[in-house]
């Protein structure tokens, strides 16, 4: 029996047709079980995954009809994710998920990969512990200030879903970003890699936690990053003029970011950030609060994921 979640806002109102259209009829044409269900508002993915993974001790197979927010809800909503196999058929604006595991952007491709050619395969999640005890889990990546900050106002940008129509959203981030970027204030900052030395970073833009190598719509943040090796990678970018981050930021749409004095890479399985004022954090490009100190883990193997 599948369990399938749709979110029929995604893709800028298309996800409801793609599921209609594209692979409803599939199923039943196929005679293949399954459980309909869809997400309407914020938190029904999170609501719908707890009920499922609570109420049955039996693994359970979840497709999300959707984006990596819908994703990230259902991460939230699981009780044991090591119980869980989970297949994804895209209808998000950035994807970041399906693009590192070569997921078909095609949803009757998607899901022929679900149920005929692909495998579960083991692989990381991480997790974000808040100072009042409060937990958010993430697939792709979870980041501290101004990549959070770029999420944030897309999630709310009235903007995103004409860009989204036309196929350019990438630039809705990039346009973002660059407004962001403006905007920045200057915070000082600190990483604490596994219970090591402080490392400072003055001006510290934003702190990226990458388990896989892409996030907000195709910034190859990470392009290292192995989603089975139970470590973060890292992207701090601080103490770089504004000028300079101009340039830079386009570049890591094909990883060259590095190259820059203040973007520095750093791997480790767990860490800690602390900022001198809150800054927005977001988890797979889902934001819910600003914070000065978050702490990050990452679980080696934790979901069976078909890809």
């Amino acid at each position: 029996m599948y369990h399938i979640i749709i979110n029929p806002a995604s893709r800028s109102g298309r996800g409801l047709r793609i599921w209609k259209r594209q692979i409803e009829p599939v199923l039943l044409k196929k005679s293949i079980p399954f459980q309909a269900y869809f997400s309407e508002k914020a938190g029904d993915t999170v609501h719908i995954v707890e009920t499922l993974t609570s109420r049955r001790e039996d693994p359970v197979t979840l497709i999300i009809v959707g984006g990596d927010g819908t994703v990230n809800e259902a991460l939230q909503g699981m009780k044991e994710p090591s119980r869980v196999t989970l297949g994804y058929i895209p209808t998000g604006s950035s994807n970041d998920l399906a693009r590192d595991l070569k997921i078909p952007k095609n949803a009757p491709d998607a899901l022929d990969l679900i149920l005929h050619t692909g495998n579960p395969h083991l692989m990381d999640i991480g997790c974000v512990v808040y100072p009042d005890g409060e937990r958010r889990r993430f697939a792709v990546s979870c980041g501290l200030g101004f990549d959070a900050a770029v999420c944030q106002e897309a999630l709310h940008s009235k903007i995103k879903n004409t860009m989204n129509r036309l196929h350019l959203g990438k630039l809705t981030y990039l346009g973002i970003a660059l407004r962001q970027l403006l905007a920045a204030k200057a915070v000082s900052g600190k990483l604490i890699l596994e219970n090591n030395a402080p490392i400072d970073i003055p001006h510290m833009l934003f702190t990226a936690c990458m388990i896989h190598r892409f996030e907000g719509g195709g910034f190859m943040f990470a392009p290292d990053a192995d989603p089975h090796d139970g470590i973060l990678d890292l992207c701090a970018v601080g103490d770089l003029p504004k000028s300079l981050i101009l340039f830079a930021l386009p570049t890591a749409f094909w990883g060259k970011h590095y190259r820059f004095r203040g973007v520095t890479p750093y791997r480790t399985s767990s860490l800690t950030i602390e900022t001198t004022l809150p800054l927005w954090v977001h988890t797979d490009g889902e934001v819910t609060r600003k914070s000065n100190r978050i702490h990050v883990t990452c679980e080696k193997n934790a979901l069976h994921m078909i890809f």
